[in-house]
This record gives structure tokens, C-alpha cells and sequence, in this order.
């Protein structure tokens, strides 16, 4: 008996490229690997014991709840650490618990857009965040930047141009670049928002590892923005991403249709996951564990930074950042970082391409490494193996 060929896939995921970041992690499991491809946290610095006090102690004293259905909205002593914390004057009501800040991304980009609404990004952006938007079925149009971030005046052209529904971008250590947008531009943003009448997405998950220099307020903070920015924060840089903790803050005039969707994605975050979050968040001295945390990256950034010069080749340009995960490089004009990394993982180290980091037109000479999950040395020993690459001693 024959039978029928099933369906294909949505067509919608045709346009929606597999990250490459993800793939990597699976060609850089093997312990000999020195990877600088995926902002994985550095595992030595979890705070393994202090989940596990938590995790016993809900289990021991409220097991029954703590494993039941929860409200979708999150558990409220989470919700009201994650306003008490916030870095803009946050009602717990305002807090949205997701399960990760990427699941924040997919919640707002069920809410807001229709397929072919356009919606502006940094250039280059977050991997993740074209993904999210290309399934929504976006159009996706890049805001030329420089070393300081999104140029306003571009901006504000394309917002009449293009009509976008959002503009989404990180303005704090960004992924993949590890800038920061200034205070000025902040302001500037935020004014064109509020005059033309688009939403801003500002992802936040970096501002809690500054290393250098003093914070900038968000983008929400501006009384412009005020009514029209979506902030989105995450456990999974300052705790642990297998917690698969996020949050979104929002307007009140949106937060009944981001609820809705959530409760169509999952109904609810993991209820136990959020009951030992509230209380580890509320028995431990969080500031006291970020001091280590950022302590133990300054100095692997700084040792990333000081090798670079002698690893890379004449002609190269990469970012300092003041904090976060990320170092951005363009190679000199000839070289195709994809073209260098399978000799790169032949010598067992790792980056990821610049190139799917673009919407369209990618500077294909550009790459990103993290300096967050190894230690020092093994930085630089890491680094030490991409120099033949880039010498070309191993290229073809």
C-alpha cells in the first residue's frame, strides 16, 4: 500500500537561517576545543552550591506548589526582585517572567507585528533577534552604524521611510559588537520614537557586567520612550542560563496581549525554576557574587585585548569594550572570516563569521569572539592557535 506524501514545513521557516552559534556548540563539544564562538557564561563561576540550597529548601518547605501550574504572569516574589532590581522605576505589575529573554523577543514579536511589517535593527544585530523576527515573518531593515552604535540620523530617515512597526536593539555591550550607545544617542532615540510613533525593544541583558566606566540610563528611562519601550532583562548572564530565566517589562496598554501570548507559548515559566530564583535572589548577596563575576571577566577581557595585536594580521580593527562578552574584529579587506574557520577548528579553536550577524550585505571580513567562558590563560592559548590561521600558515 502507497501512501501520500505528508506536508512540507511552514514556508516561513525557509527565510529563517539556522544560527550558527548553535551549530558550533556542537562541532566544539570536545574538551581539546578552545571556543570563542558561543557568550557562554563561565561555568566556574556558577554558584552551583548557592542554586542547590535554594532548590532544596522550596522543594522541603512548599514541593507541592512549587511543582504545580503557576500564574503566567510569574511567581510574584520573583516578579517583585525583578522591579526591586530593574534599572528604571518598575512595579512588580509591570514585570513579565519568560522563560529566557528570547522567549521575551518571540512574546513581543507575536504581539505586535503582522507578517510584512518592517522592523528596524542595529547592524550589525543579535543573531537570535533576526531569527525571532524572520519567523514572525518580518521585513527586516539594518540601521547603518559606527563605532558608537545606531547613526540617529539614518534612523529617523528610515522610520519615514520604511514605516516600522519596531526598532529593536541592545544598547548596552551589544551582541555581537560590545559597544555602547551613548547617553546623547539614547535621548535621540528616544525622541524619534516618541515623535513617529514606533515601539522600541531594548534588550538588556549585558548592563550588570560593566567592567569599566560609569552606567548609562536605558533608553526607558527617557519620559519619550516612556509609553513605547519594551526592556527586556535575563538571569542567564548574572546566575545561570540553564535556569532559562528572562523578564520584560512593558507598558501597561500592551502587557494583556504579551500575557496572552505567553499563555499560548507555555502557559507559565518552570514554577520550580522561579521559586528557587526568588529565593537564592532574596538569601544571596548578589552583589557580592556579580563583584566576582565581573572581576574574573575584566581580567580575561584584558588578556584577550592584550594578545590580539600579535594574533591578528596588519590592518586589523577590533573593539575595546567597557563590558559585557564580546570583542568584534574586522580582518583587513581580503579576508573571509568563513572562509579561515574550518583551518581555525582544525586547529582546534573556534570563532563565529561576522556575516549572519547582517540582514543583507554582510561585512564578510568580520568576526566575534568571547572572552567570557575561558580563563586567562586558556585565552590566550586559544589565541595563540587562531595566529597561524590568520598568518596564514594553515590557511590554503
Amino acid at each position: 500500500m502507497s501512501y501520500a506524501p505528508l506536508p512540507s514545513p511552514a514556508a516561513r521557516l525557509a527565510t529563517v537561517a539556522s544560527s550558527p552559534v548553535r551549530d558550533l556548540l556542537a562541532l566544539t563539544s570536545r574538551p581539546e576545543v578552545i571556543s570563542f564562538s558561543g557568550g557562554l557564561p563561565a561555568p566556574d563561576l556558577f554558584d552551583v552550591a548557592g542554586l542547590a540550597r535554594s532548590f532544596e529548601h522550596v522543594l522541603r518547605t512548599d514541593g507541592r506548589r512549587a511543582l504545580q501550574y503557576s500564574p503566567s504572569e510569574g511567581n510574584p516574589a520573583l516578579r517583585a526582585t525583578i522591579a526591586a532590581r530593574a534599572p528604571v522605576p518598575t512595579a512588580p505589575e509591570d514585570v513579565l517572567v519568560t522563560t529566557g529573554s528570547q522567549q521575551a523577543l518571540t512574546l513581543v514579536a507575536t504581539a505586535l507585528l503582522e507578517p510584512g511589517d518592517t522592523v528596524l535593527v542595529e547592524e550589525p544585530a543579535y543573531l537570535s533577534a533576526i531569527q525571532c523576527f524572520q519567523l514572525a515573518g518580518a521585513r527586516l531593515v539594518a540601521v547603518p552604524s559606527d563605532a558608537d552604535g545606531p547613526d540617529v540620523e539614518q534612523l529617523i530617515s528610515l522610520i519615514q521611510s520604511e514605516k516600522p512597526k519596531l526598532f529593536y536593539l541592545v544598547p548596552t555591550f551589544q551582541n555581537p559588537t560590545g559597544r555602547t550607545l551613548s547617553a546623547a544617542r539614547r535621548e535621540a532615540i528616544a525622541r524619534s520614537a516618541g515623535q513617529h510613533g514606533v515601539w522600541i525593544v531594548e534588550d538588556d541583558p549585558y548592563t550588570e557586567l560593566r567592567y569599566d566606566g560609569a552606567p548609562i540610563p536605558p533608553i526607558a528611562a527617557h519620559p519619550a520612550a516612556a509609553d513605547r519601550t519594551i526592556l527586556l532583562g535575563s538571569f542567564s548572564k548574572i546566575v545561570a542560563p540553564g535556569l532559562r530565566l528572562g523578564w520584560l517589562r512593558a507598558p501597561a496598554g500592551l502587557r494583556a496581549a504579551l500575557i496572552v501570548a505567553k499563555q499560548a507559548a507555555d502557559l507559565h515559566t518552570s514554577t520550580i525554576d522561579q521559586a528557587a530564583a526568588a529565593h537564592y535572589l532574596a538569601n544571596t548577596d548578589l552583589s557580592l557574587h556579580l563583584d566576582r563575576v565581573r572581576s574574573a571577566y575584566r581580567t580575561r577581557r584584558d588578556a584577550m585585548l592584550t594578545v590580539l595585536p600579535a594574533v591578528l594580521p596588519a590592518g586589523s580593527e577590533w573593539t575595546r569594550p567597557s563590558g559585557g562578552m564580546f570583542v568584534w574584529v574586522r580582518l583587513p579587506s581580503g579576508f573571509v572570516s568563513s572562509d579561515l574557520l574550518p583551518y581555525a577548528l582544525k586547529n582546534d579553536v573556534a570563532y563565529v563569521p561576522g556575516a549572519p550577524f547582517y540582514v543583507r550585505d554582510p561585512d564578510l571580513a568580520t568576526l566575534r569572539l568571547s572572552f567570557s567562558t575561558h580563563s586567562p590563560e586558556r585565552t590566550i592559548e586559544g589565541l595563540e592557535r587562531l595566529r597561524p590561521v590568520f598568518t596564514g600558515a594553515i590557511c590554503p
